[in-house]
């Protein structure tokens, strides 16, 4: 497997791998995962991470599953995670309407209710997941009205697209800009790209950003969300990646491998 540093030497690549990082974030999906089949050679690759004793935390946008239905695909997977090590946009959410007191409306996946708690009669926020086909005309025209009659939208992230078994799918992002274009209402993303959902992760560890790093497949929200706090990151060429990823000259990774297994070798070869 091979490897290519995303910039040349004269070039800025900010901010660079260190030697020893003190810990590693990863994503799932695209990383470990697509759908309900392990990337080949990830599954391996976990376990000689973690018997380098490097803290772990795994990162996801994804906010049609609840944690715990994550733990129990990854661990028929074949992956040893546990549900405290997984850091979820819709645990993001949750935690961002409890701290600021909120009794939103909710239109998110039914999978993912349960976690977010029923929406409210008289809503003073709008919280949005993705929806997938519950994301309905009548539904998104209901969040519409009531961000046009003054209330916040909190979007549990923006991105594009991800890598399903059949292909790429669209993602929640493009709900959040159609909104943002009709109501003029600027959404507070909590997942990925945000800082502190980065930063909280790191926190827990007790970890400065430029001591660990992150492995994505999502050039903008991975690489460039943590890159931007400081973070290093390795782009995977698995997932949602595209080629063109790698002509890119606004986000530059610290480094592009070909897998996870090939980013956790590189790792352990500098540590």
């Amino acid at each position: 497997m091979s490897s290519t540093l995303a910039c040349a030497p004269e070039a800025a690549c900010q901010p660079s791998l260190t030697d020893k990082p003190r810990a590693v974030l990863i994503d799932l999906a695209g990383v470990l995962h697509v759908g309900d089949q392990a990337i080949p050679g990830a599954v391996a690759a976990l376990e000689r991470l973690r018997a380098s004793g490097i803290p772990i935390r795994f990162l996801t946008n994804t906010t049609r599953s609840p944690r715990a239905a994550l733990v129990s695909l990854l661990q028929g997977l074949g992956f040893v995670i546990a549900a405290e090590e997984i850091q979820t946009a819709v645990r993001a959410a949750a935690q961002r309407v409890h701290q600021l007191g909120l009794k939103p409306h909710y239109l998110v996946h039914p999978d993912v209710q349960d976690e977010l708690g029923p929406s409210h009669a008289q809503p003073d926020a709008v919280v949005l997941g993705d929806a997938g086909p519950y994301f309905t005309f009548d539904a998104l025209n209901q969040v519409f009205r009531l961000l046009m009659a003054g209330l916040p939208l909190i979007a549990m992230a923006r991105n594009r697209y991800f890598q399903e078994p059949e292909g790429l799918t669209i993602d929640l992002g493009a709900f959040v800009a159609a909104l943002e274009y009709a109501s003029g209402v600027e959404a507070d993303v909590v997942g990925k790209p945000a800082p502190a959902f980065f930063l909280g992760a790191l926190a827990e560890l007790a970890v400065a950003p430029h001591e660990a790093v992150l492995i994505g497949d999502d050039l903008r929200d991975d690489i460039g969300g943590a890159q931007a706090v400081q973070i290093p990151g390795i782009l995977v060429r698995t997932g949602k990646f595209r080629p063109a990823d790698e002509q890119q000259t606004g986000i530059r990774p610290a480094l592009i491998v070909d897998d996870f297994a090939a980013a956790v070798d590189h790792l352990l070869r500098r540590r």
